[in-house]
């Protein structure tokens, strides 16, 4: 049964600030439509000039792969502060408090590292008509380090909690702090999932990634993804159910707890891959003209799936609550859902 502090992340918290924008403001900062990219020096001032320009229109929601992940599983498990989560912000700015009011509102006990050096991460989202432009500035988010593991509080947060997720993106930014929490899980028994989380993680980021593996419980990732952790492996098929066998088959700590390896395809069906087999799991049919964002899916997919984890229910529950979860979110502008879920 799901309680407080029950499951544990650490990943990269930006705010998402959201404008309806037009086609010169995109011009005016060098971004494209449906992009999405990292901030270079000429995107700084942006974030301020598009909630000025477009103040009537400004949205301001908690971002990043981690706690979506989170925000997604604590709105489905109907217990107060089920899941906590460690990330760096920059306290005294004012996109980190509303960072860190927006998480507690959703009952998120957001245990933050302060760093006052630089920024709060951010990551604006400029809307025009049905497209969306994301340009990310990681700032303080990217200045995480293993000392706030140390600090005795949140190593008890830690130790508290049953089950791990942290997406694979804090492999640029804390490897050591992940590869800390997924041996504790290792050694004490319990669960540590993670996330391909992009393709650039697998190719440049491949070693820490491995580093991690052999502790990894359940691993999530996409089509595109899991592709190319294929080719970066040299597993010789791009057979989708072949190659989540595969990484399931890859070495791990404890072998007597075999790996779980999910594989979202959009709309294709669900591949689970775990001790030699494979079982697919369909998502739920939409019309394309019902389809408003899909940014935050995969994201509200690993979120529902942990919900029902950290209850013990089937594997069957647990991919069909995911399903519900993205199938919600991508109705939705950015990762946002409504005040109560009907899932069933």
């Amino acid at each position: 049964m799901a309680n407080e502090g029950c499951l544990l992340g650490y990943g990269n918290p930006l705010l998402d600030i959201s404008v309806q924008g037009n086609a010169d403001f995109l011009k005016k900062y060098d971004l494209k439509a449906d992009n999405s990219i990292l901030a270079e020096d000429k995107h700084k001032g942006m974030y301020d000039d598009m909630t000025e320009t477009f103040e009537d229109s400004v949205e301001y929601g908690p971002g990043g792969a981690t706690l979506n992940s989170l925000r997604i599983a604590q709105w489905l498990s109907g217990v107060p502060k089920a899941t906590t989560f460690f990330g760096c912000i920059n306290e005294g700015d004012k996109y980190g408090k509303i960072l860190c009011s927006k998480a507690e509102e959703e009952n998120v006990n957001f245990k933050h590292q302060n760093n006052s050096e630089v920024p709060t991460g951010t990551c604006a989202v400029i809307v025009t008509g049905t497209s969306r432009s994301l340009c990310a500035n990681l700032a303080a988010a990217n200045c995480f380090t293993e000392s706030h593991l140390d600090v005795e509080e949140n190593w008890k947060l830690v130790e508290k909690a049953q089950y791990y997720y942290i997406a694979g993106f804090p492999l640029t930014v804390c490897p050591a702090a992940m590869l800390r929490i997924a041996k504790h899980s290792g050694e004490k028994g319990k669960t540590f999932c993670t996330n391909l989380s992009a393709p650039f993680i697998c190719q440049f980021f491949k070693d820490p990634l491995m580093e991690l593996m052999p502790f990894v419980d359940i691993l999530f990732g996409n089509e595109t993804e899991a592709e190319t952790f294929a080719k970066e492996h040299n597993f010789g098929t791009e057979d989708r159910k072949e190659i989540a066998k595969k990484i399931a088959a890859m070495p791990k700590d404890n072998a007597s707890k075999p790996r779980v390896v999910i594989i979202t395809q959009a709309e294709d069906p669900i591949i689970v891959a775990k001790g030699g087999e494979v079982t697919e799991y369909p998502v739920i049919p939409i019309k394309p003209e019902n389809i408003v964002d899909t940014n935050g899916a995969g994201d509200a997919f690993v979120g529902g799936f942990l919900a029902q984890l950290v209850k013990g229910e089937s594997e069957a529950k647990c991919i069909k609550c995911g399903v519900y979860a993205a199938n919600v979110v991508i109705q939705q502008s950015g990762c946002t859902f409504p005040a109560q879920p009907d899932f069933e």
